[in-house]
């Protein structure tokens, strides 16, 4: 450990440690804003472990497999398919729509509550 000289004491050069960039999407956003908010100890740590970059990407990662695989599973539930495309691609874009802000919904409820 790198030292310096301060009147009669050596301290310890503390430098905060350097994270990796990580593409952090909106919910790793959401995500950073809701464990400032209410997880402090959980925040704290991963400031200073150096890991909150890495953790939030994964949430974030993991989040948006959990809303792809919702939204396939709802639209093939509701019907809502490629013959419907095909055939009314208005009423397709208008119950996809739907289904993605269901499914924003459930995602902000179970996640951010």
């Amino acid at each position: 450990m790198d030292c310096t000289l301060c009147g009669d004491y050596y301290l310890p050069n503390l430098l905060p440690i350097q994270e990796k960039k990580h593409k952090i999407g909106i919910y790793g956003q959401r995500y950073f804003g809701y464990i400032k908010k209410h997880d402090k100890i959980l925040f704290i740590n991963l400031i200073t472990t150096g890991k909150l970059n890495e953790h939030i990407a994964e949430i974030d990662k993991r989040v948006r497999s959990m809303e792809a695989l919702l939204i396939k599973q709802m639209a093939e539930q509701e019907g809502v398919d490629e013959v419907l495309k095909e055939h009314d691609q208005m009423e397709w874009v208008r119950r996809m729509n739907n289904i993605r802000n269901s499914v924003e919904e459930i995602i902000n409820k179970e996640i951010f509550k």
